[in-house]
């Protein structure tokens, strides 16, 4: 079989991994590369930096990645999907939910495979997490509550903290859950001096009853990157810097100090920390992308679950501004 011809639109901080990844995947060939900007961390090797992405369509490719700035996604997409080309575009899906729309309705049209770059789905602690949530290990879920802060990225000029970072989290919560926001409020705070937020608290509901909580800046000077489910049974903790997950069972053993005894809520039981394969997930993605493509399981992020998570998304921005809780 033919390997697929694979073309790259923005080799910057995030592209130049999607090069790397795209040249060690077995049924891929990276033909292309294009960037206006040329290739600030030298990942072209022998191929030529082409100037847009209509230089990049004319070379033949099958499927391409956009890895550019967000306001220029929903261009990048629409040629891609006129010219019949499988892509896949970095998160957000797009600048507003009204170019989101068209691009869904544009790959949908043509019977391409669109498919959106929220990576923290092939995240190994949150691929194992939602594997045991399925399986009843922590019975009926409560809450869910992500935390996702660390120090201004430079490189972000279009977007503020709720589209690039908070987007991850929306997402993963949805798919964890196996359930769409049903309401979602929030409050955002502007300290770096430009238009967009840079740290959101927001809070919400699932569909299913899950209560969910989500903070986020640019302002703190450690990086974290955890979300906790909180269950009928115990908690999961999932950190996905390193792809640890582990368990806090509620714990079983009565206690015999009276004051603690009295209240009838959960107790410290066992801890656990789970051993399983830790694979790249950008690496994952991509395989999942390349074989949807091809036709042998479909485990992308589709377009339309990316406009769903960009509809939140708008939706905390929109409850922080007016100060009223958004409903789904």
């Amino acid at each position: 079989m033919a390997e697929l011809r694979a073309g790259l639109l923005g080799v910057g901080m995030m592209g130049r991994h999607h090069a790397r990844v795209l040249r060690e995947l077995p049924g891929v060939d990276l033909v292309a590369i294009a960037d206006p900007g040329g290739d600030p961390h030298g990942v072209a090797g022998d191929l030529a930096i082409l100037p847009d992405v209509e230089a990049m369509i004319a070379t033949g490719i099958d499927i391409a990645v956009v890895a550019i700035p967000t306001r220029f996604h929903y261009d990048a997409a629409m040629k891609l999907a006129e010219a019949g080309v499988h892509t896949l575009v970095e998160k957000p899906i797009a600048q507003t939910v009204e170019q989101g729309r068209e691009m869904v309705e544009a790959f949908k049209a043509r019977g391409l495979v669109g498919a959106v770059g929220h990576i923290e789905r092939f995240n190994p602690a949150l691929q194992e997490l939602r594997r045991r949530i399925a399986a009843g290990d922590v019975g009926e879920v409560y809450q869910i509550a992500t935390r996702r802060q660390g120090p201004f990225p430079a490189r972000i000029a279009d977007v503020g903290v709720v589209k690039d970072l908070g987007s991850h989290d929306v997402d993963l919560t949805a798919w964890v859950a196996q359930s769409e926001y049903a309401s979602i409020a929030a409050q955002t705070l502007h300290k770096s001096g430009r238009e967009y937020e840079d740290m959101v608290l927001a809070t919400g509901r699932l569909q299913n009853g899950v209560l969910v909580s989500h903070i986020v800046n640019w302002l703190s000077p450690m990086k974290e990157r955890v979300t906790i489910v909180t269950g009928e049974l115990g908690s999961f903790v999932a950190d996905t810097s390193t792809g640890d997950l582990t368990f806090f069972r509620n714990g079983t053993v009565p206690t015999e100090w009276e004051a603690v005894s009295a209240f009838r809520g959960v107790s410290e039981g066992d801890m656990t920390r789970f051993a399983f394969a830790k694979r790249e997930p950008l690496r994952v993605e991509h395989e999942a992308f390349r074989d949807a493509v091809l036709g042998e399981r479909f485990e992308v992020v589709t377009m339309d679950e990316g406009l769903r998570t960009l509809e939140v998304v708008e939706g905390v921005i929109r409850s922080a501004t007016t100060g009223d809780s958004v409903e789904f």
